[in-house]
């Protein structure tokens, strides 16, 4: 895989140039199926949980979404499905989405990819991922915490919407890890204390231990 040089002039990376892409095409199996980002954790749903802990300062927030139900629209954000989603191509479709949305918004140049499923994503996430392209002077940045790679919470140049592009329609990849990692990802580490701000619902268990951490608080 091939990087452009064009990220270079990304910099300094600046709020309102970032679209915030909340991803919400899966569909949901261990949860027993549905929107799983509509699921309530202590009285507000996923997808809220999230959009509340994100930046005011950012430039747009789109959700990507293979479901258009009125539950979704009444969110108020515009909706972007992936390109195929009969093909279930996994998060990278969803990342590729919102890049083609960000792409025809005046002033775009990043946007910072945040899953719905993860109710405790750290509010200081756009401020360190910028914070990492900039001082490394990389077109991405991604997350990890307790020794754990999360390559879907990341922060990417728009520059790098063709090579994503030919990763996933030409090369076949579906592997958001392996990607990010030839594409020369920085990575930037949060701790896991009191409990993992990366933790994402998956299952009923993780739903119910999501609870007991808000309990705690």
């Amino acid at each position: 895989m091939t990087i452009s040089a064009d990220f270079v002039s990304d910099f300094p990376v600046v709020p309102k140039a970032v679209v915030v892409v909340v991803l919400a095409g899966g569909r949901s199996r261990r949860m027993g199926g549905g929107l799983k980002c509509l699921r309530d954790l202590a009285g507000k749903n996923l997808l809220r949980r999230v959009l509340d802990r994100l930046p005011e300062t950012v430039g747009a927030v789109v959700l990507n979404a293979n479901d258009r139900s009125e539950q979704i629209a009444a969110f108020g954000l515009p909706v972007m499905p992936d390109q195929d989603p009969d093909a279930r191509l996994g998060p990278l479709a969803g990342i590729l989405a919102g890049m083609d949305w960000a792409s025809h918004q005046d002033g775009a140049r990043w946007i910072l990819a945040v899953p719905s499923d993860a109710p405790f994503v750290p509010r200081d996430l756009l401020d360190r991922l910028s914070g990492s392209v900039a001082r490394n002077q990389a077109p991405l940045a991604v997350a990890a915490s307790a020794g754990r790679l999360h390559p879907v919470v990341g922060h990417w140049s728009l520059s790098l919407r063709a090579e994503l592009h030919r990763a996933l329609t030409e090369s076949g990849e579906r592997k958001v890890g392996t990607v990010v990692r030839a594409f020369g990802a920085a990575i930037v580490d949060w701790p896991a204390v009191p409990h993992d701000p990366f933790l994402n619902i998956n299952t009923p268990e993780d739903l119910a231990g999501a609870e007991r951490n808000l309990s705690a608080q």
